[in-house]
This record gives C-alpha cells, structure tokens and sequence, in this order.
C-alpha cells in the first residue's frame, strides 16, 4: 500500500488540563486536498501544530509521508510548507525578492531560487507585478504570493489555513484556481476553512472537528447524502448540533 500523505492515530493535546485534541485520526492521500472543518475552538488549529511539528503532542502518533512528526520533526519541515491567514512575506521587498530570498533560506542557492521564483509568479499570476513593491499588491495578490512562498521549495505536502479569508468573491475564485494549481503541480493540501462552499468545491474528503473529537468525515458528497442535506452548510450545522446535544 502506498505510503499515506498524512496518518495521525488517537492524537491527543492537553492545554491546562482540556483536551483540546481528544483521539484525532486522520488520513489524507497523496495528491488530494484534504478538507479539515470545525467551529472556532474546535482543535483544528492545535491538530494541525501537531502536523506540521509547532506542537507536540501528550498522547498519539503522526506521520508525514511515513516520518513520525515528533522523532523526526527536522525530516517533516523539509516535506512541508505552511501559509497561515497572515502573509509571512517583507513589505520593503518586491515579489521577486520575497521569493528569491526565502528559496536561499530554504537552501536552494541563488541561481535555483531565482528560476523558481520566476516559475512560481508565472504560475500565479504575478509576473507583471514581479518587481512591484509589495504595499502596492492587492490582497488577493499578496496571498497568492504567501502561497507562492510555501511552494519555493516544492514541497510534497502544504498545509493552508483559511487561505481566502477576507477576500471578495472574485479573488476567492482565483484563489481555488490556485488550490487547484498547486495539486496539478504535485502537492497535497490540508486546508482548514470556515467557508464551508470552498470545501465543498475543493476538498476530496473532509474531516469535521469538533470539541477535539473527528465527528465525521467523507467527501462532500457521501456527508451531505449521508444526512440528506441540501449543501455542506446545512450538513456541518447537522452534525456539529448532534454534537451538542451529545455533549449535554
């Protein structure tokens, strides 16, 4: 069988004596987005810590591509590449130069890093804007460029969290388009959202975290047949209410 994406097993993170992650088991496949959902507080974000060795946890198991995150985490951060809600690149530099300089830190070299970094604002978009100062970038820009960032080293696996948050519906398209792109490219995506029409479009499967606990999963399709819901909306409001009721 070939090796999984990701394999997290019974999971578990306790934050002043709450089990923010409470026996969390996940498996992605390689070259699919895997859709992690939940409301605020949830665990999602504390789960994918522990994915991508910022976190480790008080009980359970995590791999990456077949690398224990905690033995190894030094091997999973060269098989990553991690885009939050905030772009991580400098104001004071152009495209270009945020790519250039985070492919050297990523030891790529100078002459590697500069062709991927052409790649990568082509690929996205940007290559007119290349060497534009980056307060002169639109939002929807600076975020394709933040995805751009995580890809210079062409990473197998790329976690995005809530990469559209904030952006008009336009850019939100775009931006799937991207998604799309990035697996076209080879990676696999774990991507956390809270909009729940974008795992719809974009996720092949989806897990749905709530209080700690993996509630469900399946794709978007088996979840809303499952509970005979016209959209992904009204099937995650089904699940996380069961959730509450449970939980009285």
């Amino acid at each position: 069988m070939d090796v999984l994406a990701i394999e997290a097993q019974a999971l578990v993170k306790i934050f002043d004596g709450n089990r923010v992650v409470d026996g969390v088991d996940l498996e992605v496949e390689k070259g699919t987005i895997y859709g992690v959902l939940g409301p605020n507080g949830a665990g999602k974000s504390t789960t994918i810590n522990i994915l991508s060795t910022l976190l480790k946890p008080d009980g359970g198991t995590a791999k990456v591509f077949g690398i224990d995150v905690v033995k190894d985490p030094h091997i999973v951060r060269q098989l990553i590449g991690v885009t939050g809600q905030a772009a991580s690149v400098d104001e004071n530099l152009s495209g270009r130069e945020n790519l250039v300089l985070f492919g050297k830190l990523l030891g790529l070299g100078g002459k590697k890093s500069r062709i991927r970094a052409d790649e990568l604002l082509e690929e996205f978009g940007l290559t007119e804007a290349a060497t534009r100062p980056l307060a002169k970038f639109s939002g929807g820009m600076r975020r394709r460029l933040d995805l751009a960032v995580s890809l210079i080293a062409s990473p197998p696996l790329v976690f995005l969290d809530e990469p559209t948050t904030g952006l008009d519906p336009r850019t939100r398209n775009q931006m799937w388009d991207t998604i799309r792109k990035m697996v076209d490219m080879g990676s696999t995506i774990l991507l956390t959202t809270q909009y729940l029409d974008e795992a719809d479009q974009l996720a092949n499967q989806i897990a749905i975290i709530d209080h700690g606990k993996v509630v469900a999963k399946g794709s978007p399709d088996e979840l809303k047949k499952r509970l005979n819901a016209k959209n992904l909306d009204e099937a995650f409001l089904q699940i996380t209410d069961e959730t509450k009721e449970e939980e009285k």
